[in-house]
Order: structure tokens, then sequence, then C-alpha cells
């Protein structure tokens, strides 16, 4: 059995059946009986937990507070936002009716036709129509500014295509949606969340980010800028993993949101909105895992560390649990999540497969031998590696231990992405190296017509115009077009 756990596809054979293995294997997730959806299993749930956990106390931080809004939006509300309605119109699910019933023959169950609702309700793709409608009522002079709400919630888009975690048709996330009184501080709470998005994936998934901003194709319906973080996967598709967006006033004009100013002037109000999702959950296995199962983040783990007994007997396993009890205690004490698995229905083997498989950061063993010796067997599940310690100061070690994996696979993580970020300038070469992966550093001329001609030949996008790269283009040109670049972008294909 402990064999079987570990027959994952091996992601030089096939990267994607690879990851879909895992997440069925590692207990993450399965597939829903409804199409496109998915069941998220205990395990998988407690790490978006601690990612649910740790996000919302950051954005706590910036003076966000959590509310929460109708799951049913009227269909009225999507018409007075075109841009809106239009980037969601395709995948969105529609309410119509309000009441079943039994057919005549008493057999089956049927929608009752007689129970049409007079206006359609869309379940939330997001949640921006709602909760402007909303703010009408809050918001009526400067003195109500800025407001800072977030949900967590699902959200239902009608994917085609669907793949655990990273694309269903139902996913959880978090939307910040936020109002403000000038231009200035609603462009500066856009980019202040992402920074947010950024810190978090880098410090606690451990999963180095790109951050830049969408091309005007790209960005987000309804939006006047939209701000991205972009993951590298280990098979150099770009995962974006967040975003961040400037409306302007769009819908502050649309739902009629205007507040008097400190000269008693009315204005529309500025807006924001930013989220994260279960997508998370994808990068998190895609940038890290390899091909024994999940290697995790300690931060994010929901067992950091898994204690092992290997007994002769019911004395035995008295003796090692006595002498390993102190040290659960004080690593508990600590808040590191220990788990003491002293089972006696499996055997030690298949253990120790199980948690390899779901990416537990530290294994620590205790047999009749280390008992007599004061010694402990410990391992990282990050390398592998495994050496027996002096049982002495265990505490220490596991400490600093659990604190060196979170840096070395953020570090292994950055030398991959930073390794295959590419400077390009001739597309004949990037047509080609294209397939292979990676993020493509090219120069653009601004136009959708480059856009779109890139995305037809390779499958590959523009995943943003980057922050922290130089952007001095003068005298540089598009390697599409040949026309004078604007900017330098980041080009490739994604999930």
């Amino acid at each position: 059995m402990a064999k079987e756990l570990k027959e994952l596809t091996k992601r030089a054979d096939n990267y994607s059946q690879w990851y879909n293995d895992l997440v069925i294997k590692a207990d993450l997730a399965e597939q829903a009986p409804v199409r496109g959806c998915m069941i998220i299993k205990p395990y998988g749930y407690a790490i978006w937990e601690k990612m649910q956990a740790q996000l919302d106390k950051m954005f706590k931080a910036t003076g966000v507070q959590n509310a929460y809004f109708p799951l049913l939006i009227p269909k009225s509300f999507f018409a007075r936002e075109a841009e809106h309605v239009k980037g969601f119109a395709k995948e969105s699910a529609v309410v119509t009716h309000y009441r079943l019933k039994t057919s005549d023959d008493g057999k089956s169950i049927i929608v009752d036709p007689d129970a049409k609702l007079d206006e359609e309700l869309i379940i939330r793709p997001t949640s921006e129509t709602m909760i402007w409608h909303t703010y009408k009522n809050w918001i009526h002079s400067y003195r109500d500014l800025p407001i800072l709400c977030n949900q967590w919630c699902n959200v239902m888009r009608w994917e085609m295509r669907t793949r655990p975690f990273l694309r269903t048709s139902e996913f959880l996330w978090q939307e910040g949606h936020t109002a403000h009184a000038t231009k200035e501080e609603a462009e500066n709470e856009a980019q202040k969340m992402l920074k947010v998005y950024a810190d978090f994936a880098e410090k606690w998934m451990g999963v180095p980010v790109v951050q830049g901003v969408k091309s005007e194709t790209e960005r987000f319906a309804g939006a006047l800028n939209t701000y991205t973080i972009e993951a590298m996967m280990q098979d150099g598709k770009a995962l974006q993993s967040g975003t961040s967006h400037f409306l302007g006033q769009n819908f502050a004009k649309s739902f009629d949101v205007t507040f008097l100013n400190k000269d008693n002037k009315p204005e529309y109000v500025w807006a924001t909105s930013w989220g994260v999702s279960t997508r998370l959950m994808g990068a998190l296995i895609m940038v890290h895992s390899d091909d024994n199962g999940l290697v995790l983040p300690p931060q994010l783990a929901p067992v950091q560390v898994v204690i092992i007994p290997i007994n002769k007997g019911a004395e035995q396993l008295y003796a090692i649990t006595a002498k390993l009890q102190p040290v659960i205690n004080k690593l508990q004490e600590l808040g590191i999540s220990v788990k003491y698995d002293d089972a006696d229905n499996r055997r030690p083997g298949f253990k120790f497969a199980d948690y390899e498989l779901k990416g537990v950061p530290v294994r620590l063993v205790m047999g009749g031998r280390d008992l007599e010796n004061n010694t402990i067997e410990i391992m990282r599940r990050d390398t592998l590696e495994k050496e027996c310690v002096s049982f002495d100061g265990i505490v220490e070690r596991v400490q600093t231990l659990l604190d060196d994996i979170q840096k070395n696979i953020f570090n292994k993580a950055l030398k991959y992405r930073d390794a295959h970020i590419f400077p390009c300038n001739n597309y004949d070469e990037f047509k080609e190296r294209v397939k292979e992966g990676g993020f493509f550093l090219c120069p653009w001329d601004g136009t959708a017509e480059t856009e779109e001609q890139i995305k037809n030949d390779t499958q590959a996008t523009i995943r943003c115009v980057p922050f922290g790269f130089d952007q001095n283009v003068e005298g540089m040109k598009d390697m599409v077009s040949g026309k004078p670049a604007v900017s330098r972008v980041i080009i490739a294909r994604s999930y």
C-alpha cells in the first residue's frame, strides 16, 4: 500500500497528469458530481484555512473589515455596467425559477413552470454590482469614506475546461471592494493590496512572483488598471496568482454613487477591487512539489512535524511516548503543529510514504535503539535528507529546521524562476523557445493587434508590464510589428 501511494506520474513524463494525480493522492480534493466543481477534502481545506487566516490578518492590518453580500444578484444590476457584463456574460449561471414540485405521476421532481422569477438572478461571478448598489446607501459625504470591505465567499463562473484548484466553475476566494474620495487614494489602495498579495506569496507560500500591470485587453472587465502577481510553475508556465484593480469611477457612475466633498459639492466615488482564490492552492502544489508528492512550506503546512514511534510491544511504546511527550508539548507551546502517530493499524513504512506524499515538512522517528542511545531520526521533506541526531536540543533543532525549509523552498523556486526569464527581441526565436516554457521579456508596441497575433501564433499571452525591470525602451522595436516599443512585457504560456 505504501508503494501504491507513491505511484505518481513523473513530472518529466506528463506534468499535467502529475498535478492531477497529486491532487487526488495527497487527499487535497476530488471531482464533485456537479460538472466543473470539486470537493475540497479536509487536508486540502486545512491548507486553505491557513492561507485564509494569514491573508485575513494582513488585510485587517491595513484597515480592511470583513462583510458579507448576497450570492444572488438581480440581472438588472449587471446591465448597468456594460464592460463588466460583457466580461462575465458567457460565464454567468442564471436562476430562473424559485420552486420545484412533484410531477403529475408522482415519480419525479420537476421545475414548477408557475414559479418563474419576475427577474432572473445571477449566481455571483464577482460582486462589484451588488456591492456598489449597496454602497449607494452607505455613502453620502466625504466623512463616510474610505470604505474598506472584504468578503470571503464562493463564486460561480461556468467554465468549460476545468482543473482542480486552477480553474473550476465554483471556487472559494476573497474579494476586497474599497471606496475612496480621490483618484490618488484609490490608486494607492490598489497598489498597496498588490504588495500585500506579493508579500504573502513570497513570505508564506514561498512562491516568488513578478508584479506588474496588465495590458488593456487582459485587464479586469470594467477596470481602468489591473495589477497582477505572476508566478512561474515548474513547467515554465505562468499562473496569475492575484489581481488588484483600479476601477476609477466606472461603477460609481453606473450605480450613481456620489458624495459631498469638503466644499459641499457632489463627486463620484473612486473604487478598487482585489482578490485571490483557491487557485493559490494550485500554485503551491506546482511550484514546490516533486515526484514523491507535496512539498509544503512550513508556514502553511497543516501538520508541520509528524512524530512516529517504532516499537515492539506496549511497554516500549509507553517508554517512547513518555520520552517524546515533553518535546511535543514544547513544540506546541512554540506554535508548531505536531502530530504524534502511534496508531497500530498502519505500518511505519506506510506512514513514512503517506506523510511524504502529503508534504509534512519535518518527520521525527524514534525506535527502541534510539531510546537506549538518546537519539532520534530527523528528516526534512524538501530535500529528503535524514540523519540520526542527539535527542538533546531536538526542539531547537526542529525550530531552526522549519525556518530553513521555508527559506530553502523559496530560494529554490526563485533560482528556477530567474533562470527562466529570457530577454528576447527575435520573434522567430521566441516562437520556438516559448514552447519549452519560461517568461520572455520582450519589447512591445502597445497595440492590441500585436498582442492578438502573439496569442494566435503561440498560445502565449502578455502577462504584464513588469515592475522591477528596466523599462527604458529607447531605440527598441517590437519583435512582431517592427514598430517602436513603448514598454517591455513578460510574455508566457499560462494556466
